[in-house]
This record gives structure tokens, sequence and C-alpha cells, in this order.
């Protein structure tokens, strides 16, 4: 049994579901198996080979799934990498490295020079935000710009989500759901059921993945000022007023006294989950195509 996940039977669903989406790709992709020193990490890259490109880093206790409908839009102009990151519910190898060190920029490297990509622009949430930081901070020369939903490791990280977490455990998986709702802030039942079906069902595999998935624990490590003043790129952040996993007003303040070039969108009635963020994204990308900074 995969010790990422619960049960073998809980990892082949999880995985089961993960490969119907990807078939239900909404743009030609290609699906590859690159080596890398931690394992081999699979990738779904869509979009002209000649277009520049834009390396996606999804969140914890997720996988390129999340990136199907951005994917599609931004495939148009740029060609797209969504990564499925080392240690988490994709397709990629099971390594967890250690979060302070330099193994998971290393890993990335090896992902882009097995897809011939000297520099590329980077969009991450949550803990693939912190992971777009690190590895920005670290090659910021392999950077063109960085889009960050939501990122880990430059607000303060809340403990609420852990506390509900004890308090909704006996609930099963009623109380799952609640924990979802209040994790992420999406909407309640009776607002959730007139969301499209598709929405709907990406909600059941998200808890899917939940029910199975066994998550890191460990604390993401804070980037310090210093190091913060190393993107010396574009760099659009996008937080929610109303996250309770981070302290978006802290991330604002941290981004404007050190990173020069930072655009930060804090949305006040948005939660962790980001909804309706590809055309801002597109935008930012667009307005620095063809455009790389110097260090």
């Amino acid at each position: 049994m995969n010790s990422l996940y619960t049960s073998a039977e809980g990892a082949r669903a999880v995985e089961r579901r993960y490969r119907e989406y990807l078939e239900d790709w909404p743009v030609p992709s290609e699906h590859l198996h690159v080596p890398t020193r931690e394992g081999e990490t699979f990738v779904v890259s869509c979009g002209p080979r000649d277009a520049p490109p834009l390396v996606l880093l999804h969140g914890s206790k997720a996988n390129t799934a999340m990136w199907a409908a951005d994917a599609a839009a931004w495939s148009a102009r740029f060609r797209v990498h969504a990564v499925d990151m080392i240690g988490e519910p994709g397709l990629s190898a099971p390594s967890r490295p250690a979060l302070a060190s330099d193994v998971y920029a290393s890993w990335l490297d090896d992902v882009l020079d097995a897809l011939h990509v000297e520099h590329a622009s980077v969009a991450g949430v949550s803990l693939g935000g912190w992971l777009a930081v690190d590895y920005a901070t670290r090659r910021p020369g392999r950077i063109d710009r960085l889009v960050l939903l939501c990122p880990g490791g430059i607000g303060r990280q809340k403990y609420g989500v852990l506390l509900a977490a004890l308090l909704l455990a006996p609930f099963g998986r009623r109380g799952r759901r609640a924990l979802m709702r209040f994790a992420l802030g999406t909407r309640p039942p009776a607002e959730a059921r007139q969301e499209p079906e598709g929405a709907r069902a990406f909600a059941d595999y998200v808890m899917l993945i939940d029910r199975h998935f066994r998550p890191r624990m460990d604390r993401l490590p804070v980037f310090g000022d210093d190091l913060l003043r190393r993107l010396t790129m574009p760099v659009l952040v996008i937080v929610g007023g109303r996250d309770t996993m981070l302290d978006s007003y802290g991330t604002r303040r941290r981004m404007a006294l050190n990173v020069p070039q930072a655009t930060v969108d804090l949305l006040p009635e948005a939660g962790h989950l980001l909804r309706g963020q590809t055309a801002r994204i597109l935008e930012f990308l667009r307005a620095t195509e063809g455009t790389r900074h110097h260090v």
C-alpha cells in the first residue's frame, strides 16, 4: 500500500477518478512522465510548442485536475505544463523531501530540464505557491513572471482549521464536508446545490481525496524578508480576506514591503479557494508577455 493513502483501495479510487479527469482534459494535451532525482514526475502539457512556457503547481491534497479550466484558457497563448507535485495525490513519485531544504528546487530543476524549459512563468496555489516562491528565490534567472494564489510561507499560518478538524472528526462524512467548507471558504450546501454539475462532481472528488489521502502535516517554512527581496520578477499575488488557513493581510503587507514588482489583489469576501481568476491571471501574464527580468 502506498503510505500516502489510508488504504490501497482508497489509492486506487483516487487514481481512477483522476484518470477520468485527465481523459476529459478540455484541450489537446500530452501526458508526460519525466525522470527526476526524486522519482518519476507526471506532467500534462498543452498549447503551442513554440509559445512561452507556463508551469502550474497545484496545492496540497490536489493534483493537475484542478487546472483543467485554466489550462484551456491559458494554452491559447502559452505552452502550459501542469505538474503533479511529488508526495501529493497525483501520478508522480510519493517522495516527500524536507521543505526546509533545496531538494524541491533541485527536483523542479530536473522537471524543467526534462521539458527543455530554460525559463518560464510559474503559477502556484497554496503549497504550490510556497514551492513557486521557494524556487524563484533560489533560481530567479529561470522565472519570467510569478503568479501566487493564497501562497504559503509569507503571511502567518493559522490554526483554526486544526481545531475545527478535531471538533468535526466525530461527525464522519458530514463533518469532513463542513470542514472543507470552513477551510476553503466554499458555499453552504443550499447554495452549492445550485452550482453546475461539474463543480459539484469536482467537490465530491476533493472529498474522495480527503477521505483517503494522508497530507503533509509539517509546518510550511516562512520566507524571511531577505528571501522575498530576491523576487525581482513581476509578481501577481491573489489572496482571500476570509482565508482561514493563511493571514492574507500579512501576505499583502510583506509583499508590499519587500517585492517592488508585486501586485497584490486582496479579495475581501473570498476564502482560501479562489474562484474566477482565470482572466485576471491571463491579463497579468500577457501584460508582461515577451519581456524578461534581469538578475
